[in-house]
């Protein structure tokens, strides 16, 4: 695998985690649960710790759902990050309730004496900002396109009232819908500030086709050297969005830590169900943390040759199916015996 060579930033911590100057790239997601009902809010975040989330964002609407932030620091394990809008004094609530970090938009908190003065509490209790612009928070009174210098000169607005704090536990994201317009838009922004990057396609879409755009976009930034820590935006459960994650990570090799299932795209040799079996072992592997590849390859004639880099993998027909480690043979298997075999294979691994 070529190494990715990143673009160097500043390291932030939210919490105990490390955000930029190198750290390891962090998925983090969202909450879609009501942020009033502390019960299914730690249900939610404890299922995407389970799933590695390692930053959580919760939205806080009103003055009320900070005051979940407490009981739920009490019970989950990862940081909590509040997300704030239109109402500064939101934010200082959070703030003083305990979160470990704040998502404030530019595009409705406008009034700098009220930023300054969240800043100047977070400034205080060490609590890192994210200026979070996407197409839809551009300050619409000064740049009316979607475009890469709209979002960077709105971030650059907001950032320079906090620079004027002496405040600079800063992340910045801009997100655009359109791919292209993200991509530029960090790229550029790059070249301006060194603060770390929070990268994602707003708006992606749907799980498919969502993951797919998202894949698109994170994937070049992340190539690029851009992104300290990333979040899948989908209409989708967000432990979908973590899984997502991760597989874009896996693929550019930055993430290793996990399992790889890869599977040929079968043709008229194929001779029983790869597609299922594959997703099978997909859900079966999902949450396990180490650095493995299995094939699930649907022809006995090349399958083990061409995956033969996998560390253990199988090929078949409806009747018998090959066990094979870096392509070399170990035994045959029933079929219904696959997911049993590589997962007794993994736990001794």
């Amino acid at each position: 695998m070529i190494p990715i060579k990143r673009h160097r930033t500043r390291k932030v911590y939210i919490g105990d985690v490390p955000v930029g100057g190198g750290s390891p790239i962090t998925v983090q997601s969202m909450t879609n649960t009501d942020s009033h009902n502390i019960k299914e809010l730690i249900e939610q975040i404890l299922e995407l710790e389970k799933a590695g989330c390692s930053l959580i964002r919760i939205a806080l609407p009103d003055m009320d759902a900070c005051d979940s932030i407490p009981a739920l620091k009490k019970r989950i394990h990862i940081p909590l990050i509040g997300d704030v809008h239109f109402d500064h004094r939101i934010a200082i609530r959070a703030i003083e309730k305990g979160i470990d970090a704040l998502r404030l938009n530019p595009g409705n908190i406008r009034e700098k004496e009220k930023v300054k003065g969240i800043v100047k509490l977070a400034k205080k209790r060490k609590i890192p900002i994210r200026i979070g612009v996407n197409s839809g928070s551009v300050d619409r009174r000064k740049y009316s396109s979607n475009s890469p210098e709209s979002l960077i000169k709105s971030a650059l607005d907001h950032i320079k009232i906090l620079e004027k704090e002496d405040f600079s536990d800063i992340i910045v994201s801009l997100k655009s819908t359109d791919v292209l317009i993200t991509i530029e838009a960090y790229k550029k922004f790059a070249t301006l500030r060194d603060y770390p990057l929070h990268i994602g396609i707003t708006e992606a879409g749907t799980r498919i086709y969502g993951s797919l755009k998202s894949a698109v976009g994170l994937g070049i930034l992340l190539y690029l050297g851009l992104g300290d820590t990333i979040r899948v935006s989908l209409s989708a459960s967000p432990v979908e969005e973590v899984t997502t994650g991760y597989r874009i990570l896996r693929s550019l090799g930055i993430y290793t830590r996990s399992v790889e299932v890869i599977s040929c795209p079968t043709c008229a040799r194929t001779a029983f169900d790869v597609e299922n079996t594959a997703l099978r072992i997909e859900t079966l592997v999902s949450g396990i943390r180490k650095r493995m590849k299995i094939a699930i390859m649907g022809c006995l004639v090349n399958g083990p040759g061409e995956a033969r880099d996998a560390d253990i993998g199988v090929a078949g027909s409806k009747n018998e199916v090959l066990l094979f480690k870096k392509g070399r043979l170990i035994k045959k298997i029933r079929p219904d015996r696959i997911e049993q075999e590589i997962m007794e294979w993994i736990k001794k691994s």
